[in-house]
């Protein structure tokens, strides 16, 4: 196989190409909607770092946490500094192995979160744990960091869920559970312990047996938590209907909240009578649209639904037009 040979030619058209590309994305609605829930989620996500995380000392699995034991050896750069450099190296995995748009996506969120740390930092100094308690009499300060250990891994959660829902990340350990994820076909979840469980054990060089220990059921409970709102973030609602105005529901459905319907044919098990049976699957805000509708036109139906996890392929009008016309 010959190597790739590229010329001043080949590189301008490529920057052409990717320059095109990002006006292109820059002008939809769904770039903004993105920048603004990315932009959220990391300041929740450097929140629940700078507050819990780095006063407790706890090397919870992360590129945070190996930051800080790569910190310890090498004072002269700070716990903002290491996460920047460690995110940079990371993320051509990212482009390499899962995708452009998420490492788009990542390189943004991965190049926000150490100036973020660095800013709360500067704006809000604290020296201690938040829920430090102070002896009086003795002046002896008593931590428990199992309240910060509880309080980093469920803020931080929510961040990775909402960040993973839109194909992004908050980088680091996300980037190494998203390529597991992918390539094992594990659960985000499990694939945030799986690494994050091989980067905390990395804390025996600089803290106590107990302190790792911790921070490995942190890990553990982390991804657990990260299962929990990706599956109600991801979940939807399929939703079987039988009814003579089938009709009504099916125009609705496809011009009104533009979703896509089967119908099938059924026998009732009473009289034996034929009738069509709706199958749709809906977020929870279209659930209660198409409740409503049939309230206001006074639909009689037998209905059922149930939770489905996930959503796979096509499930919308717009994901159906859109390959129609291609």
């Amino acid at each position: 196989m010959k190597p790739l040979k590229l010329n001043s030619s080949s590189l301008c058209q490529l920057g052409a190409s990717l320059l095109k590309t990002l006006r292109a994305q820059v002008a939809t609605k769904k770039f903004w909607f993105d920048l603004v829930v990315m932009t959220a989620g990391m300041f929740v996500a450097s929140c629940s770092v700078y507050f819990f995380l780095i006063p407790s000392h706890l090397i919870v699995g992360s590129i945070t946490g190996l930051s800080l034991v790569i910190a310890k050896f090498v004072p002269f750069l700070s716990v903002g500094t290491m996460i920047f450099i460690i995110n940079a190296i990371l993320l051509l995995l990212a482009f390499v192995l899962i995708g452009n748009e998420f490492g788009a996506k990542t390189v943004y969120t991965a190049l926000i979160l150490g100036p973020m740390i660095d800013f709360l930092g500067a704006v809000c100094p604290i020296k201690e744990s938040l829920f430090a308690v102070t002896i009086q009499g003795t002046g002896q300060v008593i931590a428990n960091p199992w309240f910060d250990l509880l309080c980093f891994v469920l803020v931080l959660s929510v961040s990775q869920s909402i960040l993973f829902s839109i194909n992004a990340s908050t980088g680091g350990l996300d980037i190494l559970a998203k390529i597991i994820n992918k390539y094992c076909h594990v659960s985000l979840g499990t694939s945030v312990t799986i690494g994050g469980g091989a980067i905390c054990c990395s804390a025996f060089l600089i803290n106590d047996v107990s302190l790792v220990i911790m921070g490995l059921v942190g890990t553990w409970i982390n991804g657990l938590v990260v299962n929990y709102f990706m599956a109600s973030i991801n979940s939807r609602i399929r939703v079987y209907i039988i009814t003579d105005d089938y009709r009504k529901i099916v125009d609705f459905v496809i011009n009104t909240i533009n979703r896509g319907c089967t119908l099938h044919e059924v026998t009732g098990g009473y009289k034996g009578q034929k009738h069509v049976q709706l199958e749709i699957v809906l977020s929870e805000d279209d659930f209660s649209r198409l409740i409503d509708f049939m309230h206001k036109e006074h639909i009689e139906s037998f209905m059922t639904s149930d939770q489905v996890s996930a959503v796979y392929g096509l499930w919308n009008k717009k994901s159906l037009l859109s390959l129609s016309q291609h």
